[in-house]
């Protein structure tokens, strides 16, 4: 087994620079090749100690196989109402699952794996053992429907997919529309060659693959604001990064920890709520239906102590808490969209616990501006977490003084890498990450959110392009043009709405408004439909044509009142 006890001396080799001294070990080129090139990318920072990695790094080895190393291999990992895993549990599967993909499904270095489920222990093991095989994940969002999924399939060329077989019909018209995917192995079914058993018949011991620490092993695609999603190139080190960065510094969690997350896995948000506990050998709960009551019994019953989720859940959970015992929390996350003070005041109040605000991005892994609980100001993102920087830019990029709105800019040691994608210059100007996000920093260096720089609508925690609903909805014979923006909503925060010329001669009434938002269901994730639509004889437009969407969003403002 690989020496996990070295993946993280923080007197070992400064890669500052990552010129892949040490030689990749992917023997499939593809992601490589397809990185931006070196004078596009953001600058990186490992100035603190504990951000320094050797050149030889598979993130698996000090996520899982130290701690069966380490004599914590029967402390619990990963709980689920299904089934559940100590360490030495998941390390068998999870080299069980590493065995199949390199010995029957053929899966070289370097090789790109889709892998779709909701969050339960399988998606864990199968996420784990591709990356401790040298393969690069490429999760996504199980409500995707086949068209969003073909394209990271066509994008990434990826020709080999793991999924849960409650997800097959989607999966199966992907696999039509993307001929290069050509293996599809499915768990949760009877079948013979299910995922399950082929890895019953595989050895549980593998040697975690002798991969260089700034080898990718994570293509995570964004929502896409406009246009096509990106993806976004993960190497293993960064895995450590956002662990040894955020979660060490800011959340500061305990072995005896346990988490629990309600977003999906594919969003790397949702990943954190994995990586943080393996990072300490704490444990975590996993959830396929994460409602608000479903929610609330699993941090009953199981006393999770740490609580990863959006400010959405938090106000739905708030109406909910009568007769139920959730004192075993004693942290709460909030991230995805921005945390209304009111909220945050309203969970204070009922709970005692100080919601910990943060953003974070695809593009940097995770969370990188917050606070600790002694230091959080009441509407405040926070401050940049110990190892990133951070500042507001205006449209030239020139920093602008404190108390002045702008473009938020960081750097640190994560950063973004599109997958073969001209939009990185848009992101990476002047060697910082421009996250797309409106900020303003106070004279105390704390950062407060005004809003999103581009198009994208954050809803619920989710974030969905109106580009991508606009679509959806031109494809129905009703519609003639729309527009779809962000509106306020005190439930969600925002939600999408529609702006709708209807055809000539349609009725447009509230069975049409039915009609449309199944339609859009129908051809997109369901998360993603208008949850207002609003019948218009014209839409504002620029001399050229163009949609105004800041005239749309203005609207929709004046309507909420």
């Amino acid at each position: 087994m690989a020496n996990a006890a070295k993946a993280h001396d923080p007197g070992s080799q400064d890669l500052g620079s990552y010129d892949n001294r040490a030689g990749t070990a992917h023997v499939d080129p593809f992601a490589q090749a397809h990185l931006p090139p070196r004078e596009l990318w953001p600058d990186f920072i490992f100035t603190r100690p504990e951000l320094q990695y050797p050149a030889r790094l598979n993130c698996v080895s000090y996520f899982l196989d130290r701690w069966v190393e380490q004599g914590h291999g029967d402390a619990p990992c990963v709980i689920s109402p299904s089934v559940s895993y100590t360490y030495k549990e998941l390390q068998q599967l999870v080299n069980r699952i590493a065995n199949v993909l390199v010995g029957k499904l053929g899966l070289v270095t370097g090789g790109r794996v889709l892998l779709r489920s909701a969050n339960n222990p399988m998606m864990v093991a199968a996420y784990l053992a591709i990356i401790k095989a040298g393969g690069i994940v490429v999760a996504t969002m199980p409500l995707l429907r086949a068209k969003e999924l073909s394209y990271p399939i066509q994008k990434a060329e990826i020709s080999l997919a793991l999924c849960d077989g409650k997800l097959a019909e989607e999966m199966e018209k992907a696999r039509l529309a993307a001929p290069g995917l050509k293996h599809v192995v499915y768990w949760g079914t009877d079948a013979a060659d299910s995922l399950e058993n082929l890895a019953a018949d595989a050895s549980p011991e593998f040697t975690a693959v002798d991969t260089a620490s700034d080898d990718i092993c994570l293509i995570a695609f964004t929502s896409g604001t406009t246009g096509d999603p990106k993806g976004t190139m993960h190497f293993h080190r960064d895995m450590l990064a956002v662990c040894d960065g955020y979660a060490r510094n800011i959340l500061r969690a305990k072995q005896d920890d346990r988490f629990i997350g309600s977003a999906p896995l594919a969003f790397t948000f949702g990943f954190g709520g994995v990586l943080f506990p393996m990072h300490i050998g704490a444990s975590f709960v996993v959830l396929e239906n994460t409602t608000p009551d479903n929610f609330l019994a699993a941090i009953e019953q199981y006393k999770t102590t740490v609580c990863f989720t959006a400010p959405t859940a938090y106000r739905a959970i708030l109406g909910k808490l009568a007769g139920r015992d959730i004192s075993s929390l004693r942290k709460c996350v909030s991230a995805g969209e921005t945390l209304p003070k009111p909220t945050y005041d309203a969970w204070l109040k009922a709970t005692g616990i100080k919601l910990m605000d943060g953003i974070g991005s695809t593009e940097l892994l995770h969370i990188f501006i917050s606070a600790t609980e002694d230091e959080i100001r009441p509407g405040a993102t926070g401050k940049p977490v110990p190892g990133y920087e951070a500042k507001i830019v205006d449209d030239n990029g020139n920093d602008v003084p404190p108390g002045t709105m702008g473009k938020l800019a960081v750097r640190g040691p994560t950063g973004c890498r599109y997958l073969a994608d001209e939009r990185q210059r848009k992101y990476v100007q002047n060697g910082w990450n421009v996250t797309g996000d409106t900020y303003v920093m106070d004279s105390d260096g704390y950062f407060w959110y005004q809003s999103r720089s581009d198009d994208m609508i954050v809803s619920a925690g989710y974030n969905i392009a109106g580009t991508d609903v606009e679509a959806a909805l031109m494809t129905h014979p009703a519609v003639v043009e729309c527009g779809v923006v962000a509106a306020p909503d005190e439930a969600r925060g925002m939600i999408v709405k529609a702006y709708v010329i209807p055809a000539p001669g349609v009725t447009a009434d509230t069975k049409l408004v039915t009609e449309l938002q199944e339609h859009v269901k129908r051809e997109i994730a369901p998360y993603k439909y208008p949850r207002a639509i609003e019948f218009v004889t014209q839409l504002p437009k620029t001399e050229t044509g163009k949609l105004k969407r800041f005239a749309l969003r203005q609207m929709a403002q004046t309507a909420a009142g």
